[in-house]
């Protein structure tokens, strides 16, 4: 329990520190709470954080690092051998879940007392029996979008808790995951206000930092817990496989720590003459000293483990933990701690603002011409770094297999990095700075997203790479290789892939998607967008996959019944396309047709572009999967005749011969027939 107690004294130490010099805890000339509210929200909310990281980190390392059953080697004795009988998981990965479930306990706990402090922190109320603070309390949390959002992490704290004291098979394990992940979502959503400048940027650099930094502390608390139950040469491997996580969590933390202390600073003055300014400056020095630690890590700590036991882990952990500690605590004042740039939406700020900033808390962007297709952006980290992973995975498993000898098409990896290209453009680049506000250019990214970038990251063939270059491990953990063999074999794989499920959801979601108040959802909130997003990249890559995939798939259609699903979907696009060239409604009219644009098309006749965009431009890659399920079908007969060719000339033309006999006999017993008609 040494390494947990390093960890929250420096957090705390570090917090309060911060709070003197942020002035976060200081008395408050009017409505001033009380010494234990200006204390309790800011330790309260940082217990959160800690805690959430312990659940979300333990719960990924018994996902992905840890072994599902007992391995050979790794655990021995009556215990392990009872273990195994009974189909209990092993001893490191109750360890994980163990951990999980307490950090999921204490956020449930920690969640409660921030909505108490909080409440009575912005309501000005004292902690009261009476029924009135009680009637204030149920109103915060049901009505106040800063008290929903906490109750929502409670409630959500509340389900994980009890799924990870109950679950502990492998697959299950996921179902926490995807909880314990969950966790975090309320948390980035109260990191920017609705409606302000840069709110959906924000909220999902945040998001980022907090799932980076959570598996990045959570991981290491996880293997300061697994370390008691393992040998030290199973510590050396469960630590390098922490490592590889640690490096993508560091990446994501700094590029989404720089992104949202620039979203809150403003200038480099306030970087340093400021209070919330010198905790960043803190905050990343805290950062860079653990990016040290983990270079360290995989470099000379790995190898050390194995030779030398547990004692060089033991101080190095104590100390990059006592590090981590003192970032938390640090973030943790910095949350409290007033920002250069105000946080408030525009419409709350006072003065006049244009429609366009009242609907989405950003300026009406300049008029859209022709090279403003090439200099206008809006970036979005989260999308950023899902480009850049993507291609620098995809390239280090081509790399992996150039190195012993295996070859990999050129072809298929152009064609992924031009799709991960493709995509970084259109989250990131003028369909992203403009498609709030026109809807040809939302229907134009739309049409990028379901059907030109799914097309050309199928054809990039990634899970028959991933099956390639990830070795497999016969520790009894399940890596990439292990996850992607067992999702591809889920009866739910074999229903999304099947071809009639995937073109329905492909050409139908359009049609569900715009007539349907799902459109408003994801044109006025930003879980509604990135919703939008990952919906219909899935759905058209799914749909491609069907069509032309090289990966693995349970069922495809005949090569003739795909063109003919190929041109229903087409029929579907263009039957939606002319409705809404004809239509006389306008979609989302008070979104779209009151941004108050004094420049372009009418709302209606953008609407009808956006039809014909749909319509015409839609169409192309469609056509060219067409023309892909062509080729492939040709090269399909083509091999199959070289392959009749190759075994007629094993067989010495066996099959001919035999066919041309029997052709013989039966001429021959046609002309007895004919001979006895004769005769007859």
């Amino acid at each position: 329990m040494l390494a947990p107690a390093i960890l929250l004294a420096a957090t705390l130490a570090a917090l309060l520190v911060g709070l003197g010099i942020g002035g976060a805890a200081d008395e408050r000339t009017l409505a001033d709470p009380g010494a234990l509210v200006r204390f309790g929200v800011p330790i309260s909310r940082t217990l959160v954080n800690v805690s959430m990281a312990g659940l979300i980190g333990s719960v990924v390392m018994a996902v992905w690092a840890l072994a599902g059953a007992n391995p050979a080697g790794h655990a021995a004795g009556p215990r392990a051998a009872d273990a195994r009988r009974q189909g209990e998981p092993p001893a490191e990965t109750r360890a994980a879940m163990d951990l999980a479930a307490a950090s999921a306990a204490v956020l449930t706990v920690a969640s409660a007392a921030t909505i108490l402090f909080t409440y009575v922190d912005v309501s000005g109320q004292s902690f009261s029996p009476d029924p009135q603070f009680g009637a204030g309390l149920a109103m915060f949390v049901t009505e106040i979008e800063l008290g929903q959002l906490w109750m929502l992490e409670l409630l959500l704290a509340a389900v994980t808790t009890v799924l990870a004291f109950a679950i502990r098979g492998r697959r299950l394990t996921l179902l926490v995951l995807v909880a314990a992940l969950l966790t975090a979502l309320p948390l980035a959503q109260q990191g920017h206000a609705a409606g302000a400048s840069g709110h959906g940027l924000a909220v999902n650099s945040l998001l980022v930092h907090l799932l980076g930094a959570a598996v990045w502390l959570g991981g290491l608390l996880t293997l300061i817990f697994v370390a008691r139950v393992v040998d030290r040469q199973r510590l050396a491997v469960l630590t390098a496989r922490y490592s590889t996580l640690a490096l993508f969590a560091f990446v994501g933390v700094m590029a989404s720590g720089v992104v949202s202390a620039w979203l809150r600073i403003g200038s480099l003055d306030a970087l340093f003459g400021t209070g919330y300014g010198q905790l960043v400056v803190l905050k990343t020095a805290a950062l860079v000293v653990l990016g040290v630690f983990g270079a360290v890590q995989r470099t000379r700590l790995i190898p050390r483990i194995a030779r030398s036991g547990l004692r060089v882990f033991a101080w190095f952990v104590v100390a990059e933990l006592a590090v981590m500690g003192i970032a938390s605590g640090v973030a943790g004042a910095l949350g409290r701690t007033a920002t250069p740039v105000a946080l408030e939406p525009a419409r709350d700020q006072g003065g006049r603002i244009s429609p366009a900033e009242w609907l989405t808390g950003d300026p009406l962007p300049p008029e859209l011409v022709f090279e403003r297709y090439f200099t206008e952006w809006k970036f979005d980290l989260a999308w950023v770094l899902v480009c850049a992973f993507g291609i620098a995975l995809y390239v280090a498993g081509v790399i992996r297999l150039a190195r012993r000898g295996d070859r990999w098409p050129v072809g298929r990896t152009v064609s992924w990095v031009l799709g991960m290209l493709l995509l970084f453009y259109t989250t990131n680049g003028a369909l992203n700075a403009y498609e709030q506000y026109l809807f040809s250019v939302h229907m134009l990214g739309h049409m990028m997203l379901t059907m030109l970038i799914p097309l050309v990251l199928v054809l990039g063939a990634p899970v028959t790479l991933a099956l390639r270059a990830v070795e497999r491990r016969t520790d009894g953990s399940w890596g990439g290789r292990e996850w992607i063999l067992w999702a591809v074999g889920t009866p739910y794989s074999k229903i999304i892939t099947h071809p009639a499920v995937a073109a329905v959801v492909f050409s139908g979601s359009l049609w569900v998607f715009y007539f349907t108040p799902i459109a408003r959802w994801a044109a006025q909130e930003h879980l509604g967008h990135q919703w939008m997003i990952i919906h219909f990249l899935i759905a058209g890559y799914l749909f491609s996959l069907s069509m032309i995939g090289v990966d693995p798939v349970p069922y495809r259609f005949p090569y003739p019944l795909r063109l003919v699903t190929l041109f229903a979907t087409m029929a579907s696009h263009a039957f939606f396309g002319v409705t809404l060239m004809t239509g006389d409604g306008l979609l989302l009219a008070d979104w779209y047709g009151a941004m108050g644009r004094t420049w372009g098309a009418t709302p209606h006749e953008d609407q009808s572009t956006g039809g014909g965009i749909a319509w015409g431009i839609g169409e192309l890659p469609t056509l060219a999967l067409a023309l892909v399920v062509a080729v492939q079908w040709s090269r399909s007969d083509a091999k199959e005749q070289k392959r009749k060719d190759r075994a007629a000339d094993r067989s010495g033309e066996a099959e001919l011969e035999a066919y041309n006999a029997m052709l013989a006999a039966q001429a021959e017993r046609d002309e007895r027939a004919a001979a006895r008609s004769t005769r007859g």
